[in-house]
């Protein structure tokens, strides 16, 4: 199928696209169940509403990821939840994680892109000759799909650093841990390069390891030096030869997915989506939270003639199908097939001219 081995995309979830429906977050005044001056995302109305709904096509749950998560923008609230996080640290230590009391829509961190930016992105399109399976899952095509992490993307066989893109890339990306725009973290790829993960770690090592970009943790400073003393910067660079979007026509998307490997997409996120367990997702009820970036592997059709989008998720394996979910394909549900962006890494992955003075690196293919 020519599909070359370009292994890994790491979607680093605050990141966000472009785009018109996935970009707005509005928030949802009739659901809210108040508890203590909070709303958690967690209700048991809207479960029961997915598994009674006869043309739901899947099935709610009380994920315990977001057990005690709130969508309440109070600033208060997000004090609370930071006293809470470090007394958990304290007494509890990495034995027993911190409770997650953070805003939900504060894990949805897409905004959008000025149209000014997108005018000169690419965007790529295939031949409708081009034969395609029914069915395709990049898990079982390439060795390995990658980490569930936050942020950008790549597809390599190595990990990349999820602290170069968030702490680094600047407002150029956006705001670090309160969201960005996916095509700006590619162009930073293109232009600057991400050191791999082992340089620049993600977790921390001393103490509580850091659970995300929750509000109690700030978006890391950027310090352009590796973790291991024997390792330079510099030469831990590996570059993307570009950055395009990918044209929303289901059929040049599979192509995409099927000749390169997973993309990057962003959807509008609604309260019933924080209680997927299984089956074909499709919007039911709830109100809108969010844009959200996720990782797309592949697609298929189910026993009863569905037609839907394979795609990983970063909010935990406990979140979900084990950290994956489908949606219904060829519809643009939730704005699923608007904002489709990639790029193509160096083979090499070699930094051999790198212009310290401007931030500028060449990959060479």
């Amino acid at each position: 199928m020519g599909m070359p081995l370009l292994l890994l995309l790491l979607i680093l979830v605050a990141a966000g696209p472009q785009a018109g429906r996935a970009a707005k977050p509005i928030p949802n005044l009739q659901l809210m169940t108040k508890e203590g001056g909070s709303s958690r995302i967690i209700q048991d109305d809207i479960i029961k509403a997915i598994n009674k709904h006869p043309n739901a096509g899947w099935t709610a749950a009380r994920n315990p990821y977001f057990a005690n998560y709130t969508v309440n923008n109070n600033t208060l609230l997000l004090f609370i939840a930071y006293i809470k996080t470090f007394i958990s640290c304290l007494f509890g230590g990495l034995n027993n994680p911190p409770v997650q009391t953070a805003q939900f829509k504060h894990i949805l961190g897409v905004k959008p892109t000025p149209h000014s930016v997108l005018n000169d992105v690419p965007v790529k399109t295939y031949p409708r000759s081009l034969m395609l399976p029914k069915e395709f899952d990049a898990r079982v095509t390439v060795a390995r799909v990658g980490h569930l992490v936050l942020w950008s993307v790549s597809r390599i066989n190595i990990s990349l650093s999820v602290n170069d893109l968030v702490a680094c890339c600047g407002f150029m990306c956006g705001d670090g841990c309160d969201g960005g725009y996916p095509i700006m973290a590619w162009r930073y790829f293109v232009r600057n390069g991400v050191v791999t993960d082992e340089c620049d770690p993600y977790f921390d090592q001393v103490g509580c390891k850091h659970p995300g970009c929750e509000p109690a943790y700030p978006t890391p400073v950027c310090e352009k030096k590796c973790k291991v003393q024997n390792q330079v910067w510099l030469e831990k660079k590996h570059f993307s030869v570009n950055a395009y979007r990918v044209n929303s026509d289901p059929h040049d998307i599979m192509a995409e997915v099927y000749q390169n490997g997973p993309v990057e997409v962003a959807f509008t996120v609604y309260e019933d989506f924080a209680h997927y367990k299984s089956g074909v997702y499709k919007h039911i009820t709830g109100g809108m939270m969010g844009g959200h970036a996720v990782k797309l592997i592949g697609w298929g059709t189910t026993d009863a003639g569905e037609d839907y989008w394979l795609l990983a998720n970063q909010w935990n394996r406990g979140w979900g199908d084990d950290g994956y979910f489908k949606i219904i394909r060829g519809t643009n549900e939730c704005g699923i097939e608007e904002d489709v962006v990639a790029g193509m890494p160096s083979t090499k992955n070699m930094v051999r001219n790198y212009d310290s003075a401007f931030g500028v690196g060449t990959a060479i293919v």
